[in-house]
């Protein structure tokens, strides 16, 4: 894992399944109306959140799950399950309802669920980084493997950075217009999540 062709793979897949591209604009609809100051900690959060998760699973693998007695597929249900709850807020503006209506209340706040969990940190990467690592022979492939996640999440960082002067080129308009679009997506990858995990139970029979 410590050629430049297995890093390369390596760093694709990781980008492909984070997509730091497709969450910008997920970001952008979460922290609508938020000040810079308080996207850039969200910001924070959500990213060193997913880094300590996805260490983890680096670190244990499957075994974290096993002990709790989780199967990756109960993973995958229960994280589409969630999204989809949050996939239905923005379809609907529930959650900037409730932000208008609780503007002083501090609990309102997307940098664990569902940015952190189970946008960066989902079953996706989580699986993925459980087979990067278990590929590796040496310490330094397994350090090569943390170091493509650190890189991949720091691009992450720096889209949500650029959410701001993203908002405002779109307007108030077109923030709800992708929110809503964005919602339909969300509610479409929260089904093929709970489909992946249904699958995979039923494989076995």
């Amino acid at each position: 894992m410590t050629d430049l062709p297995a890093l390369a793979s390596a760093f694709a897949a990781m980008f492909v399944i984070i997509d730091p591209i497709g969450l910008t604009p997920l970001f952008v609809a979460l922290t609508q109306g938020m000040p810079d100051r308080q996207r850039r900690a969200i910001a924070v959060r959500a990213t060193l959140v997913a880094v300590a998760v996805l260490l983890a699973f680096a670190v244990f693998g499957e075994a974290l799950l096993g002990f709790v007695g989780i199967s990756m597929a109960a993973f995958r249900i229960a994280g589409g399950v969630l999204l989809f709850l949050t996939a239905l807020d923005m379809l609907f503006q529930r959650r900037q309802a409730r932000r208008e209506d609780t503007a002083d209340d501090p609990t309102e706040d997307p940098s664990v669920f569902p940015l952190a969990i189970p946008l960066l940190a989902g079953p996706g990467a989580i699986a993925t980084i459980i087979l990067l690592t278990g590929q590796s022979e040496s310490v330094a492939g397994f350090a090569a493997v943390l170091g493509v996640m650190v890189a991949v999440l720091t691009i992450v960082f720096l889209f949500f950075l650029a959410a701001g002067p993203i908002e405002r080129a779109l307007g108030k308009t077109g923030v709800n217009v992708v929110t809503r679009l964005l919602g339909m997506l969300l509610a479409a990858l929260s089904v093929q999540f709970i489909l992946d995990g249904l699958r995979e139970v039923a494989l076995p029979l």
